[in-house]
């Protein structure tokens, strides 16, 4: 096997995994405005942040990829190659789980709105919380390429 294969796994890994908690997020998120808009129709602005939020780690995942990119060489070294691969899993498993728990959070959020409660604000510092280790991620992926 050739070290850019170990690499492009990674890659894959880093944008499928990232992009697919985010569905999974901004579609939690989602049902929930769907389920708020029945109650308080008036706050849909409020519900689209709150949806739109668990997005940013497909985003992410992208990103790394860019990131990455100028590495992905047909001759890059085993090195190179685990480098890659373990920055774009660590991504990919970060952006994952915290998109998923981000929506749960909004979805949280979304519900208390719709109930007429003025908890926009406060949904959305604790939604940031998880957003902060996929950032975090994001950090180490440019760390590492800089290393490579």
């Amino acid at each position: 096997m050739e070290p850019i294969i170990l690499a492009y796994i990674g890659i894959g890994l880093m944008v499928g995994l990232s992009g697919i908690g985010s569905t999974y997020g901004v579609t939690i998120s989602g049902n929930a405005a769907i389920g708020a808009l029945k109650k308080n129709p008036d706050a849909f602005g409020n519900y689209i942040v709150l949806s739109a939020l668990p997005g940013t780690q497909g985003l992410y995942g992208f990103l790394g990829f860019f990131l990455f990119q100028g590495q992905l060489t047909p001759d890059m070294t085993w090195g190179a190659a685990a480098g890659v691969f373990g920055g774009s899993l660590a991504l990919a498993l970060t952006g994952l789980f915290t998109a998923f728990r981000q929506g749960q959070i909004c979805a949280n959020g979304i519900a208390g709105i719709g109930s007429g409660y003025d908890v926009f604000g406060k949904t959305l510092i604790l939604a940031v919380f998880p957003e902060l280790y996929a950032i975090i991620s994001v950090a180490a992926v440019f760390l590492i390429n800089g290393l490579i």
